[in-house]
């Protein structure tokens, strides 16, 4: 694929300091190693890919009568002149943000999103959409995928690792801690951080205590809880993105550690995003191993029936439920502004039945039940299986923050790696057969069974995962004055998305138990992202 006089894509022509636009035809482009894009020249064609979960995403656009591919949505739209999407926009208030194909998609008039499972090949006949990926079919034995996690990721922290002589990584969940083990296996110094928690029954702490202790070799910070900033702090975003960012609400949170590994001397800085959606996977696999294995699908849904107390007749609805994706994204569009599901909900459908928050207006509900209908009616699932369907989306949900935090990160000086979204690692982990590898009986078997002898036995007994919730009300709390701002003047009102004095009511008092945070997060997400266009220039 590669031509003999193969050439860095960095050498490509170059706007905007990210992005790589590719409108010469007679230009030769090499690979980036790692989780980069692909930019590839052979005989007068040019082929130009991302990656599988998107941390590397590609779009597309005409411009000038040319088909120019770029890693940023909004220097396309820079180059074409036009401004937002607004119906698409509003696609970004729903919450959760992982309905496929809808979630992500550009929100500037002309630009198209390459699909992470193809690859764009430009030419002088114009332009077309090729299949290069496919999900293994799930047929591993545990064994078996274990060897090959194990190889994968060694290889993804290896890559990553090379060259420089100081690392940084976080140290919390398991994810996190098998990558840092990973690395400190490899000639760099480790410099691991853990951050701290109000909440009494997190306990990342103490376990990273325990691995650093057998390690012997990682230096270790622990970031106080009381210096970790709250949720809704620092709402001003400073950096320019393409897209609303879900992690908007918290960026502060998730940088701090970035900040401080920069400050220690890390360029490259490696995390855990990606692991959970690979390593504890989708409980949705049941459906198809009720049909395939039932006798073991049938004891796998009475341990998670109890474990997550799922309604026995919703349970047996999804069971039974055998509309194909594209009926299933159809009715989705009747649900947008039905109440939240309850916790307990199984999740054995396709996906996320989305929701729009109370304060969407009239039209915008419209348009997004209008873009809904469109999309179901051509739309193909990730993969044929609902598990596999799920895993993926939710991978292409956590890369776009992934994507966003390195983006913010960069300005620091410091590079987020998350080697579980490497083409490799996801390949390795969704060909365990699902049985092994989703079980109500284990904690992410396959990541204990491909540390063993990396990470130290006790610290793979771990069974317990923070995950940060009691500090959202305190947030709400100290930050209302600059969330109730937010809607002085609002831009999504403006626009006509929102209704801007129904949501400032809402946040003059506690979120009431129907409405769940991710609403109003996403919502703000999109108020300061719309803000931040207003003194953007071209990344550089």
């Amino acid at each position: 694929m590669i031509g003999q006089h193969a050439v860095l894509a960095d050498d490509l022509v170059r706007m905007a300091g990210q992005v790589r636009v590719v409108s010469d035809l007679d230009r030769l482009a090499g690979s980036l190693v790692g989780s980069s894009h692909l930019v590839a020249s052979v005989d007068g064609q040019v082929r130009v890919q991302g990656t599988v979960t998107g941390t590397r995403r590609v779009f597309h656009a005409t411009v000038d009568g040319l088909r120019v591919a770029a890693d940023r949505a909004d220097v396309l739209a820079g180059l074409l002149e036009v401004g937002l999407d607004e119906r698409r926009l509003a696609l970004q208030l729903l919450e959760p943000q992982v309905l496929y194909p809808l979630a992500g998609q550009p929100v500037w008039q002309g630009v198209e999103q390459l699909r992470t499972d193809h690859y764009l090949v430009l030419d002088r006949d114009g332009h077309r959409t090729l299949r290069w990926w496919t999900p293994p079919e799930p047929t591993v034995s545990m064994a078996e995928g274990a060897q090959g996690l194990r190889e994968a990721l060694s290889a993804a922290v290896a890559a990553r690792v090379q060259g420089n002589e100081l690392v940084s990584c976080d140290l919390g969940g398991l994810d996190s801690t098998s990558v840092c083990c990973v690395a400190a296996r490899q000639e760099a110094k480790v410099v691991a951080f853990t951050a701290a928690s109000l909440d009494p029954y997190a306990d990342d702490v103490v376990w990273a205590g325990r691995t650093v202790a057998r390690l012997g070799n990682i230096e270790h910070h622990i970031i106080p809880a009381e210096e970790m900033p709250l949720v809704y702090h620092g709402l001003a975003l400073e950096d320019q993105l393409d897209e609303p960012c879900a992690a908007t609400v918290d960026r502060d949170r998730w940088l701090i550690i970035a900040g401080r590994a920069a400050a220690r001397g890390s360029r490259m800085h490696l995390t855990g995003m990606g692991g959970d959606e690979l390593l504890y996977g989708s409980v949705a696999h049941l459906h198809s191993m009720l049909r395939a294995t039932p006798r073991i699908a049938l004891r796998h849904l009475r341990g998670f029936a109890a474990k997550y107390r799922w309604p026995r007749r919703q349970m047996l609805r999804q069971l039974t439920d055998t509309r194909s994706y594209p009926g299933w994204l159809a009715s989705v569009a009747e649900t947008l502004t039905a109440p939240p599901p309850p916790l307990e909900e199984p999740l054995l459908d396709w996906g996320f039945r989305p929701r729009l928050p109370p304060w969407a207006t009239p039209a915008t509900v419209q348009a997004v039940r209008e873009l809904i209908g469109a999309e179901a009616a051509t739309v193909e699932p990730l993969a044929e299986r609902r598990g596999q369907h799920r895993e993926l989306e939710a991978m292409r949900f956590v890369s776009r923050i992934g994507r966003q935090l390195d983006q913010m990160a960069s300005r620091l000086g410091v590079t987020l790696a998350a080697p579980y979204h490497d083409d490799r690692v996801i390949e390795a982990g969704l060909a365990v057969r699902p049985q092994e590898r989703i079980t109500p009986w284990r904690y992410k078997p396959l990541i204990i069974e491909a540390m063993g002898g990396i990470v130290p036995d006790e610290s793979l007994t771990r069974q317990t995962k923070a995950n940060g919730s009691c500090d959202a009300d305190p947030g709400l709390r100290r930050h209302r004055g600059e969330l109730l701002a937010l809607w002085e003047d609002s831009r999504l009102a403006q626009l006509g998305l929102i209704d801007a004095e129904a949501l400032r009511e809402t946040c003059l008092r506690p979120l009431p138990p129907e409405l769940q945070f991710g609403g109003l997060d996403q919502t703000v997400a999109c108020e300061v992202w719309l803000r931040s266009l207003e003194r953007a220039t071209l990344p550089g």
